[in-house]
């Protein structure tokens, strides 16, 4: 590729990063797309200049992707990092038109999200040795993971000064920095204070101190892998049979507080979402879980 789309992309990403916020994972999605784009689009298909980019180009593009095996789901995404950067080109100058603008998104299947029953959760919670301070550092993740519905990423991201025990709340840097403070219940007030207490003086180093709030055994903060395999294993040994995902404690908050009765607009404001149409989703577990039960109890079913 020449340099000239080089800087292109490293333009786009850095606006990406100061115009728009976003997370350092999102940046790593959109970089790994365009990246796979031009190189297919410039190397490949021997384009050289964006503006002699073509819907046909981006069309093959597309098919390799979906010849490659990647899904509709997938795909869509794709397409929607390539509309997003000619967008950047056409506003910043660099093309003259926007190859993208009659490209249509391939149907996606309405995928609901898995969560764990009330039962699964109390078995996962309970999973962890709390006669090792690292078993009560990963009862506390589960229990605030479950008691506020964060994502992992944003657990991780906590620093001591964000988990307030005394005013039982925890404050919480979403997506592009946005900030939102979090209630939290006893149970997860209570593990919080036991993990300070108890569980992190024994794991901080304590020539090299951390402002995080959940640390390694090497007193470093956690990563999202980390925490993510150490939820599987607590599954596995919990006995739980579902697929576990790293957000599956977060819906799983949400469902279960819409099944009991809370506004839509409280969960999209605890989970931080955009848009109330992202939360709406979690109705429509509700639904189908309601009738499983009813399908599963009712006499003339």
């Amino acid at each position: 590729m020449n340099q000239d789309v080089l800087d292109a992309i490293q333009d786009y990403l850095h606006f990406l990063r100061v115009e728009r916020q976003l997370s350092d994972n999102t940046l790593q999605s959109y970089k790994r797309d365009i990246t796979a784009y031009t190189k297919n689009i410039f190397v490949s298909q021997g384009v050289q200049y964006f503006d002699d980019i073509d819907r046909v180009n981006i069309l093959h593009h597309l098919q390799m992707l979906k010849t490659s095996g990647k899904s509709a789901r997938t795909i869509s995404r794709h397409i929607s990092s390539i509309r997003s950067f000619h967008q950047f080109l056409l506003r910043e100058k660099r093309a003259s038109g926007d190859p993208t603008v009659h490209l249509e998104m391939p149907k996606l299947e309405k995928k609901l999200p898995k969560i764990l029953s009330i039962e699964e959760i109390d078995n996962l919670i309970a999973m962890p040795n709390l006669a090792k301070p690292q078993g009560i550092r990963d009862q506390t993740m589960l229990e605030l993971l479950y008691a506020s519905g964060m994502r992992i990423s944003e657990c991780i991201a906590l620093n001591l000064e964000d988990v307030h025990t005394t005013m039982g709340f925890v404050r919480v840097f979403g997506k592009g920095g946005k900030e939102r403070i979090i209630p939290l219940g006893r149970k997860a007030l209570e593990a919080c204070m036991a993990y300070l207490e108890k569980g992190r003086p024994i794991l901080e180093d304590k020539l090299h101190k951390s402002e995080a709030f959940f640390i390694s055994q090497r007193g470093d903060r956690l990563t999202r892998q980390f925490c993510w395999k150490l939820m599987k294993d607590y599954a596995e040994k919990a006995g739980i049979d579902k697929e576990i995902t790293p957000h599956i404690l977060r819906h799983s908050f949400a469902t279960h507080l819409i099944e009991n009765g809370a506004d839509l607009r409280a969960v999209q404001e605890l989970l931080g979402h955009a848009d109330i149409s992202t939360t709406q989703i979690y109705t429509h577990i509700s639904k189908t879980r309601l009738s499983e039960v009813y399908k599963q109890f009712h006499p003339r079913a």
